[in-house]
């Protein structure tokens, strides 16, 4: 168990202390469940009155809700950032393997730096070159002429074909496929006629990839994930994306081919980008929205309809057809009016 005093996480946030800065702390914790030896965060005043009967030791606040708390706090501007480091500082997750396994195979060509760790049943394939520290979880198939940066970390089950490259300390998750082919086809008298997808993928540095994510690799050029991506999982990334440094894609989002999605974005979960599309930087998109048109303004984009009850949503889709003739109806309308005048 890991344990930091409370005035060590201070100077770790630069978070100014109130109360006992010797008290030891191992966890973090929610407001309601937290106990002692645990620090616990209010970032939402919805939960403010949760704040006055929490047994945490210690709690994140920031200065407007610290005035009238009596108990340890650390007073910071973002509670939940604050949270989020002193999770990382305290985190227990277990390395994705240690040391290599015997049952690992190995190319002869591969080249291994310092302290790599490989588990069971994983496969190295040739020219593949493995970064410092790197860790590769049991199962996990690294196809040839790829390369790991120092310090990432693919947990088990991951597939990566060849000519992919991943940037240092990345955080790839089980069942995810890096490298598979786009769905490139040219159709001959309805027969299908397969492209070969000849580009790779580049991934930058500090990127995390949810479990079970497909990431195609180019037709021609390669498909590009660049530096502080996040994507959940189960996020589809098609052949030649370009998915720009710091944006966040939420779980079941689907982006079709060649698609440029700006810095800075965010996807909301069970969206779609048709293909050949590209988003500005800072554009933030509400789950279960369809983009099928270029987006050149930043600001929020929506979408979906709320739920209703079957009966009403029944009766909606019916007026929906009728849209249109509505709306020749009305101009109509409108144009006699103006004839009357």
């Amino acid at each position: 168990m890991k344990q930091v005093t409370l005035g060590q996480l201070a100077e770790h946030l630069g978070a100014e202390l109130k109360g006992d800065g010797s008290l030891l702390i191992s966890s973090v914790a929610t407001l309601e469940d937290a106990g002692a030896g645990q620090i616990s965060f209010l970032a939402n005043s919805k939960y403010r009155a949760q704040l006055e009967g929490t047994k945490a030791s210690a709690v994140l606040l920031s200065p407007k809700d610290a005035g009238t708390y009596e108990g340890n706090a650390l007073i910071l501007k973002d509670p939940y950032v604050g949270f989020a480091r002193v999770a990382q500082l305290l985190d227990t997750t277990p390395n994705a393997a240690e040391g290599i396994h015997a049952s690992a195979v190995i190319d002869p060509s591969a080249r291994l730096g310092e302290g790599v760790s490989i588990g069971a049943n994983a496969v190295i394939g040739a020219n593949v070159i493995l970064g410092d520290k790197v860790q590769i979880g049991p199962g996990t198939v690294v196809g040839q002429d790829s390369i790991i940066g120092s310090g990432t970390r693919l947990w088990a089950n991951v597939t990566l074909y060849h000519d992919v490259h991943l940037g240092m300390d990345c955080i790839v998750h089980s069942g995810a496929v890096i490298g598979s082919d786009g769905f490139g086809y040219a159709n001959e008298r309805g027969n299908w006629v397969k492209i070969p997808q000849t580009g790779g993928v580049r991934i930058g540095n500090n990127v995390e990839i949810g479990a079970s994510t497909t990431i195609d690799r180019g037709a021609l050029s390669h498909t590009e994930i660049h530096d502080g991506v996040i994507l959940d999982n189960q996020v589809q990334i098609a052949h030649n994306d370009v998915i720009g440094a710091h944006t966040a894609i939420a779980g079941n989002t689907t982006i079709a081919g060649s698609v440029t999605i700006g810095k800075y974005c965010i996807l909301g979960g069970n969206s779609a980008v048709a293909g050949h599309l590209s988003i500005v930087d800072g554009t933030h998109v509400s789950g279960a929205t369809n983009v099928t048109s270029i987006i050149r303004e930043p600001g929020v984009y929506s979408s979906a309809t709320i739920a209703m009850e079957n009966k009403l949503w029944r009766r909606n889709t019916v007026r929906f057809r009728q849209l249109d003739e509505l709306f020749q109806r009305v101009k109509v309308l409108e144009g006699k009016q103006q004839e009357e005048k």
